[in-house]
């Protein structure tokens, strides 16, 4: 369980950092890699980068020592 809560933190980093590079400069970096934002790469990674945002919100309500 540990690896998958490291993964969804690590693809909530990335997307935090593409709305960072959003707000300050109008630039979507994974736009910009996948052929623009209705591509079809750009949108599953979107989607993956949200439902790891969802399970990070899980990580908020449980017991660390759980996780130990």
């Amino acid at each position: 369980m540990r690896i998958v809560n490291r993964i969804a933190l690590i693809l909530n980093i990335i997307g935090g950092i593409n709305w960072l590079l959003v707000g300050l400069f109008k630039f979507d970096i994974v736009a910009w890699i996948f052929g623009g934002q209705d591509a079809v790469m750009s949108r599953i990674l979107y989607t993956i980068i949200g439902l790891a945002a969802v399970w990070c919100i899980s990580l908020l309500f449980r017991n660390r020592m759980l996780d130990d």
